[in-house]
């Protein structure tokens, strides 16, 4: 399964070009794809996301998140804090969702590589 940032599915809905986002429409088209519950909220959160993107979105197989998630995703964003990285709530909880179900993420983002190398976050995009 493979899951993709909120970056990279923005991208995708407002039909901008991208490795990242041919990457998902083959993904989508595989019917690999698995929605992490951080990203469908944050595209959910857009005032503008059309009613069929909203409902494509949520037809999505949902990664579930296991115990001690938050625990372990707190702990992670503190790994990643304290070598000076960037680290937002966000894509703390977004990585430990993937690493916790080994699901490979796709993203435009740079900050994903500080988690990639404090948890083995399977990133799909080289930057």
């Amino acid at each position: 399964m493979i899951a993709a940032d909120t970056s990279t599915w923005v991208s995708f809905l407002g039909g901008e070009p991208g490795e990242d986002v041919e990457m998902l429409l083959r993904t989508l088209k595989d019917k690999q794809a698995v929605m992490v519950p951080v990203v469908l909220c944050e595209l959910l959160s857009a005032p503008e996301i059309s009613p069929s993107a909203a409902k494509m979105l949520v037809s999505l197989p949902l990664a579930e998140t296991t115990p001690g998630y938050w625990e372990r995703a707190g702990l992670l964003r503190a790994r990643v804090l304290s070598k000076g990285r960037r680290a937002r709530l966000g894509d703390a909880l977004i990585t430990q969702c993937c690493v916790d179900l080994d699901i490979g993420l796709i993203a435009r983002d740079r900050d994903f590589r500080a988690f990639s190398d404090a948890a083995g976050l399977r990133l799909l995009i080289p930057f």
